[in-house]
Formats: structure tokens, C-alpha cells, sequence
């Protein structure tokens, strides 16, 4: 490949040590990434259907199949792009190679934010499912949130000795819990589904069109976390066909469980009992309402155990990522040094764990005083992740264009024929589709709008700063 750098005043006494020196492990393989992509994306379950009726009310199943739809096109995206450019950066490397360093900085700027709310709001619902065993964890906020914090914490130090040890934790607790949420759906639809119950929640509970339409944006959340394989593409063993096979295994995993859990919690409960009382932990809620007491009291505690789990996978996975996705913009002088320095014993960059460990911790600050901590985090969330979709589709578009001889081991479908160039139909769908949902959710939302676009301002004046330095 044709190399069309050209070095500046201060590169060439600093960029190839920095290639030589900091070097990840290729130690992954497909179960990994699975374990690792799922605790992300399958673990948004255990909160977002609560944070989806808050808005979608009993259109709740309809808003997580229509962002379903945007998942699958994404993850496609993601498929190419990362089969094509075997890097760690995700959407950020994506954005560089399209739009250059300003573009590759802006992607990976909006996934820092993604990440950062990724940690934080994993770690924030792990106490209310823990609460089955020990109430206080759901019912004094101070534990509760000091509790989610103390995770954060350990998983910080659990990645600074190395991904692999936690790869390990990873695909165990993934596969068991695939198998409690596969057998929940099940025994729901024998105890509880009923369509006639199910019609009259949904037709009694619709919302207006401008809330069914928030809705779906809100229920974005439940499927972000696709960039965490992309992240790990600079440790994943053979990248260019084991992330493309994990992300398509992710999708029908995620897409049948969630199906089933949304059409089964609407008739386990009304959608005001979701949005309240079980919002936070809302498959607890299933379990709470199947009629067998002896079922009752085996799943109970089992969902308990598993959303603690799964949720703390996610956190891990979180900080997996923006680790990485730091690692990624420090080695190609998109961020400060600093940023992609790895640990001389572990191989793993301790600096950028540490630093963005703490800013999770310090969005849960709130959760000491206020309610409504849990909806903010989540539209915050979905700022991020969707800003970062639409850059990732804009880019594989681009590239389609400027680089259309590029190898592309894994090649979207569905093409459409403009001159010379194929450009992929779901990646124009879902760059139409992630633009709307993002701007609805920039108008309706003052809190993500807010510190949405400070921290992408305080961004831009990093990046300006630094590059005038460098």
C-alpha cells in the first residue's frame, strides 16, 4: 500500500519510536470478541427497556424492533470497516482514513463520550439487581451509586494486568447468561405471554407520535456497544474474518433475546409499572411476576446474579474499548501521547484506564442527590454512540469512493450503482436513519444536547492546541 505521509517539523524524532514501542498482543479469537461485544450491546437489555418505556410507553416492543433494524445495517458497517482496516479506533480509524485526522479525531472524540457513559451506566444498574439479595443496594442511592463506583475501580485495575485474564471471565459469563435470558423468554411466553393482554397494553399505552419517535431513539441505546469488536481488532487473531463472523453471531443472538424479552415484559406488567417501578432493572421485574412460586423463587435469584454479571462484563467491556480507542488516536498523533503509552510489564495502556476511569466514576456523582441521574446517562449515551454511527456509515460510504481498490475481505451487499462506484444500501439507510435519530434526540434532550456538544467543543480546542504544538 502506497504510503502518502509526508512528515512535519517534530515527526520523525517521535512517530517511529512510537510505532516500534507500543504494540498490543493478538491474543483474541471469535469467542472473545462475541463475549466482549455481548456483554456490551446483550447487557443494555437489563436497563434500556426500562429507559424505552419511559418515553415509548406500550410501544415499547415496536421502538426496540425498529432500532433493531438500524442495528443490523450498523453492524454490517462495522463488519466492513473493520475487516478492511484491522485496527483498533473503530469508527474513529474509519473516519481517518476517510476524512482525515480532523474527521478520525471527531469520531473518536464522540466514542470517548459513548465509552466513558458505557461505564458509568453499566456500573450504575449492576446495585438494583443485587438489591434482591440486600434491598439497601436498590433503596439508599448513596450505596448504591458509591457501590457502582468501587466497580469501576476494580475493573480498572483488572485491565492494567491484561485483557486476556478478562477475556476468560468474559466468554463464561456470556454464555451463561445467553442461556438464562433464552430460557426466561421461554418460560415467559408458556407463563405469561398472552396476545390479547399484550394488544390492549400496547393499544391502551400509545404514545404520540412525537414520543413513539423519541422512543426509538431511545431505544438506540439498547444496541450500542457494536464498537467494542472494532477496538479489539489490533488483539484479535486473524481480524479480517473472526470480527465479521462475531459481529454476525452477536446479531442474531441479540435481536431473538431482545424480541423476546420486550413482548414478554408487556405482559408481565403495564408499561407504568416498567417505567417506574422496575425501570432500572426491568427483566428482574419478569421474573417477579411469573405465577409459579417455585419458578418464581429459582429465576429470581438467578436473574439477579446474571444482570450483576452481564452488566459488569459491560463495564469491562467499556473500559476495554476507550482504552483501546485511546490507545488508537495517541499512535496516530490525533491525541496526546500520553494517551497510547502502554505499560512497560502488561502491555496494556494503563494511563488512558486510569484517566477515563475517573471521569466515569465522575458522572455518578449525581446519583448521590438526584432520580433522574438514570435517563440523562442514557441520552448522553446514545449522543455519543449515535454521532459515532454516523461517521462510521459516512466513512465506509466514502471509502467506497475515494479507495474503491482496497482489499475488502468482507464486502456489504446490496449495492448501488452511481458512475463507476458500488455504494452499500443499508450504509446509506443507516446514515439516513442514525442523522435523524441523533438530531431528534440533540432538540429533545437539553441535558445529552448540553453536554453533548460542550464536551465536543472542549474536544475541537484540545485537538487545535495540540496539533499547533506538535
Amino acid at each position: 500500500m502506497q504510503n502518502n505521509y509526508h512528515p512535519k517539523l517534530g515527526d520523525i524524532r517521535v512517530r517511529p519510536r512510537r510505532l516500534r514501542q507500543y504494540r498490543l498482543r493478538r491474543v483474541l479469537g471469535i469467542p472473545a470478541l462475541f463475549s466482549a461485544g455481548y456483554g456490551n450491546v446483550g447487557s443494555s437489555i437489563y436497563y434500556a427497556l426500562g429507559i424505552v418505556a419511559l418515553v415509548a410507553m406500550g410501544a415499547t416492543p415496536i421502538a426496540l424492533g425498529a432500532a433493531g433494524i438500524l442495528f443490523i445495517f450498523t453492524a454490517l458497517t462495522y463488519a466492513e470497516g473493520t475487516a478492511m482496516l484491522p485496527e483498533a479506533g473503530g469508527s474513529a480509524s474509519f473516519a481517518r482514513h476517510s476524512f482525515g485526522d480532523i474527521g478520525g479525531f471527531i469520531a473518536g472524540w464522540a466514542l470517548m463520550l459513548s465509552y466513558i457513559v458505557t461505564i458509568s451506566i453499566s456500573a450504575f444498574t449492576i446495585p438494583p439487581y443485587l438489591g434482591y439479595f440486600w434491598p439497601f443496594f436498590k433503596d439508599l442511592p448513596v450505596i448504591g451509586t458509591a457501590t457502582s463506583m468501587g466497580i469501576i475501580l476494580f475493573l480498572m485495575g483488572i485491565n492494567i494486568v491484561g485483557v486476556k485474564e478478562t477475556s476468560i471471565l468474559n466468554v463464561a459469563a456470556a454464555v451463561i447468561d445467553i442461556a438464562t435470558q433464552v430460557s426466561l423468554v421461554i418460560i415467559g411466553f408458556v407463563m405469561l405471554f398472552s396476545p390479547v393482554t399484550l394488544f390492549h397494553r400496547i393499544i391502551e399505552n400509545w404514545p404520540s407520535v412525537d414520543n413513539l419517535v423519541l422512543g426509538i431513539a431511545m431505544a438506540s441505546i439498547a444496541y450500542t456497544g457494536i464498537e467494542t469488536m472494532s477496538q479489539m481488532a489490533e488483539e484479535t487473531k486473524h481480524p479480517e474474518k473472526s470480527i465479521p463472523r462475531a459481529l454476525i453471531l452477536m446479531i442474531v443472538a441479540v435481536l431473538v433475546i431482545f424480541a423476546g424479552i420486550s413482548l414478554v415484559s408487556l405482559s408481565a406488567m403495564t408499561p407504568q409499572e416498567l417505567a417506574t417501578d422496575w425501570a432500572r432493572d426491568p427483566v428482574a421485574g419478569i421474573a417477579a411476576s411469573l405465577p409459579l412460586a417455585i419458578v418464581r423463587n429459582v429465576l429470581s435469584p438467578l436473574i439477579a446474579i446474571l444482570a450483576g454479571t452481564i452488566l459488569f462484563i459491560a463495564t469491562n467491556a467499556g473500559l476495554m474499548g476507550i482504552s483501546r480507542l485511546a490507545f488508537s488516536l495517541g499512535s496516530h498523533n490525533l491525541a496526546p501521547a500520553m494517551f497510547s503509552k502502554v505499560h512497560p510489564r502488561f502491555k496494556t495502556p494503563y494511563i488512558s484506564l486510569i484517566l477515563f476511569s475517573v471521569v466515569a466514576i465522575f458522572i455518578l456523582i449525581p446519583g448521590f442527590f438526584t432520580d433522574n441521574v438514570f435517563k440523562n446517562i442514557g441520552t448522553l449515551y446514545a449522543f455519543g454512540s449515535l454521532l459515532a454511527f454516523i461517521m462510521a456509515h459516512a466513512s465506509i460510504i466514502t471509502l467506497r469512493i475515494k479507495k474503491p481498490d482496497l482489499p475488502r475481505p468482507f464486502k456489504l451487499g446490496l449495492n448501488i450503482k452511481v458512475k463507476s462506484y458500488e455504494l452499500p444500501l443499508s450504509a446509506i439507510i443507516g446514515l439516513i436513519a442514525t442523522t435523524i435519530i441523533w438530531v431528534i434526540i440533540l432538540i429533545s434532550q437539553p441535558f445529552s444536547r448540553w453536554i453533548g456538544l460542550i464536551w465536543m467543543a472542549v474536544g475541537l480546542i484540545i485537538y487545535f492546541i495540540f496539533r499547533k504544538k506538535a
